[in-house]
C-alpha cells in the first residue's frame, strides 16, 4: 500500500482562524472576501511530487492538485451545485467522491475513514445551514468494506443572507419551529423551487408537528 502523509486542520470553535501554514497560497488567493475555511486536508502519496488538498469552506468544497513548475488544478463546487458526496472503503483501497449537478467530479483515493468522516461532517454542517430539512449521512458496512453517502435534498437552496453569516445563523435555524418552516416552505413553492406535490407532502409533515 502506498505511503500517505496527511495533515488535517479544522476551524476551532469560537471563530479562531486556522493556521496559515495549513492553507496553501493557491487557495488563499482564490477565496472570496469573508469566506471561512472549516476543514483542510493535505494528502501526499509517497510516489507523488506535490500534495493534494481538500478544502471545505462555508460556501463550497475546493480540490487543489499542486503540480511541478508552479502549475496546479483548482476545482470548486458551491453547495448550491453539490449533488452528493460518497466514500467507499474496500479491503485494500478507498475512494472519496464529490459530484456536482453538472456532472463535475472530485475524486480522492486512499483517504482514511476518519478523514472522510471529518470532511463529510464539515460538508453536512454547511449544507444544513442552508437546507429546509436536515441533511443526513447514510452508512452501510459490509464484510469487505464500508460506505458513507451524503446526498443533497432537491429543495436545498441558498439563503438570501450573506454567505459569511450562514454558519453563524445555523444555531438560530436549528431552533425554528414548524410554523416558521411552513412559511419558508411556502416561499420556496411560490418561487418555483419546489413543485406542488413536493410542497403538499412537506406541508403535511410540518402540520403534524404543530
Amino acid at each position: 500500500m502506498p505511503t500517505i502523509y496527511c495533515e488535517i486542520g479544522r476551524l476551532a470553535r469560537g471563530g479562531k482562524n486556522m493556521k496559515k501554514k495549513e492553507i496553501p497560497k493557491e487557495v488563499e488567493e482564490n477565496l472570496y472576501p469573508g469566506e471561512q475555511i472549516l476543514y483542510s486536508l493535505k494528502k501526499k502519496l509517497s510516489l507523488e511530487a506535490r500534495p493534494k488538498y481538500l478544502i471545505v469552506t462555508d460556501r463550497r468544497v475546493i480540490y487543489l492538485d499542486l503540480k511541478i513548475l508552479g502549475r496546479y488544478d483548482f476545482i470548486d463546487i458551491p453547495y448550491e451545485k453539490l449533488e452528493q458526496v460518497s466514500f467507499h472503503k474496500g479491503p485494500v483501497a478507498s475512494e472519496f467522491v464529490l459530484k456536482s449537478e453538472e456532472g463535475r467530479i472530485i475524486n480522492l483515493t486512499w483517504m482514511e475513514r476518519e478523514e472522510a468522516k471529518s470532511a463529510l461532517k464539515a460538508i453536512q454542517d454547511s449544507l444544513n445551514a442552508i437546507a429546509v430539512e436536515p441533511v443526513s449521512i447514510q452508512k452501510k458496512k459490509g464484510l469487505l468494506g464500508e460506505d458513507l453517502l451524503l446526498k443533497k435534498p432537491p429543495e436545498l437552496v441558498s439563503r438570501t443572507l450573506p454567505m459569511t453569516r450562514v454558519i453563524e445563523e445555523k444555531k438560530v435555524k436549528a431552533e425554528e419551529g414548524p410554523a416558521e418552516k411552513l412559511k419558508k416552505l411556502k416561499e420556496l413553492y411560490d418561487a418555483g423551487v419546489i413543485n406542488e406535490q413536493e410542497y403538499e407532502e412537506k406541508r403535511k409533515k410540518l402540520l403534524e408537528q404543530l
